[in-house]
């Protein structure tokens, strides 16, 4: 039997981190399937996904564990199998995916309205990713972001739209809806 498990991992950044993790998993016959890490703010983080035989994932975490004294943080939990409720057909996988592009001044608060845009329509967030960088010219800071969201069949693409546009409006940033 085998059994999937998604780990996280913090930690100060250094050379050699993901090799220490890929060791150990790799040691107790693991399969690393996928990941997501980076740097942020001198931090090292990252979410990764691996496949271990069945009976090995205490002594795998046990190893994990080792590399706190190295300053690395490691959470390892069970991956969920996925349930489809009524109110969750965003989670279930159905749904078109679409991606949300925006920039503009930074500002407090970008995050939390588009956000909360896409709790109103039942939109789940498949990756985020985001960044603050000098605008050119000496314009102050630019907030940029980069949504990849499941949109459920139940809702209607132009109200969607719509609700993002008027925030944008509000934000004063730039912010572009495509499907993919």
């Amino acid at each position: 039997m085998i059994e999937t498990l998604v780990m996280t991992l913090i930690g100060a950044d250094r050379p050699g981190l993901v090799e220490a993790v890929a060791k150990r998993v790799a040691d107790h016959g693991g399969n690393w399937l996928e990941s997501r890490m980076c740097r942020l703010g001198g931090r090292f983080a990252g979410l990764v996904r691996v496949e271990v035989p069945g009976g090995s994932r205490l002594a795998l975490e046990a190893a994990l564990a080792g590399l706190g004294a190295e300053g690395l943080s490691v959470v390892v939990q069970a991956e969920q199998p996925v349930e489809a409720p009524a109110t969750a057909s965003a989670v279930s996988g159905s749904g078109r995916l679409a991606v949300v592009e925006l920039v503009g001044h930074d500002r407090p608060g970008i995050v939390r309205a588009v956000s909360a845009v896409f709790a109103r329509h039942g939109v789940n967030v498949e990756e985020f990713s985001s960044a603050r960088e000098s605008a050119p010219m000496g314009g102050g800071m630019l907030f940029q972001a980069r949504v990849s969201i499941r949109v459920p069949a139940t809702v209607h693409p132009p109200a969607l739209r719509a609700d993002l546009e008027r925030i944008a409006a509000d934000l004063v940033v730039d912010l572009s809806l495509r499907e993919t």
